[in-house]
């Protein structure tokens, strides 16, 4: 298998879960599941296990941060899943089996996955590995085109968002989710993987900030030669404490 040099997209932890969450427009606790892992017990069914699905760096239960940016980067994989309505607990087994013969560390996170991991997707769908539940699940995912097996449109629109490395061909640079007007980037080589406003590169822990200190909007905007518009959308997401 092929493995990653020290880089600081691997080995060092940049977000909590609450922030990584937040950052992919997602539930805290869907997101936690995915880097730690689930054991639901239930009283007249068997146990369901979840292995982990993401880079996880830290220990269970603690407020310090604990997902480094290629976690951010399969986790923004996942979340493109989540949005097609493909269950994860019935997609899980097809994700190991891809990940397997991708044959990279960090699968998820890899641009081979991009360029070929709706073909594996259906060949593992094809075999014999899987139930007919999670066959048909996995199918849910890809559509015909061209002849050739791709994501489908909800899932391909998230996934071209993730700027890989020319070099090793791992995410680089993520344009992240859940704003219609402001463009947002996280890179760990800015602002220290802290996401940023890219009109002016502004990291939003400072908007967000001015924000929740009370300054209005239109201050805010000016104060960081932002347009109103982005500043406005930031501040409905610091409300709803999503930001």
């Amino acid at each position: 298998m092929v493995t990653a040099t020290s880089d600081i997209r691997f080995d060092v932890p940049l977000y909590t879960q609450t922030h990584a969450a937040h950052y992919l427009d997602m539930p805290p606790s869907t997101f936690r599941s995915w880097a730690q892992g689930y054991h639901n017990r239930f009283r007249n069914r068997p146990p369901v296990h979840g292995a982990p699905l993401i880079t996880y760096l830290g220990e269970p239960h603690s407020p310090q941060p604990s997902i480094p940016f290629i976690g951010l980067a399969e986790g923004m994989f996942l979340s493109a899943l989540r949005r097609a309505d493909v269950p994860m607990q019935q997609i899980r087994p097809a994700l190991e089996l891809v990940r397997e013969r991708l044959g990279v560390q960090y699968a998820l996170a890899s641009k081979r996955l991009y360029a070929v991991g709706a073909q594996l997707l259906f060949e593992v769908s094809e075999g014999q590995d899987l139930d007919r539940t999670e066959r048909r699940e996995a199918r849910k995912l890809i559509v015909l085109k061209n002849g050739q097996y791709v994501f489908r449109e909800v899932v391909e629109k998230y996934m071209r968002n993730i700027h890989y490395d020319d070099g090793d061909g791992y995410a680089a640079r993520l344009h992240l989710p859940g704003y219609e007007v402001a463009e947002v980037m996280a890179e760990p080589q800015v602002n220290f993987g802290q996401p940023y406003f890219t009109a002016t590169g502004t990291p939003l822990y400072a908007v967000a900030g001015r924000l929740r200190a009370g300054d209005t909007v239109e201050e805010t905007a000016e104060d960081f030669d932002l347009p109103v518009d982005q500043v406005a959308e930031l501040s409905e997401r610091v409300e709803r404490g999503v930001a």
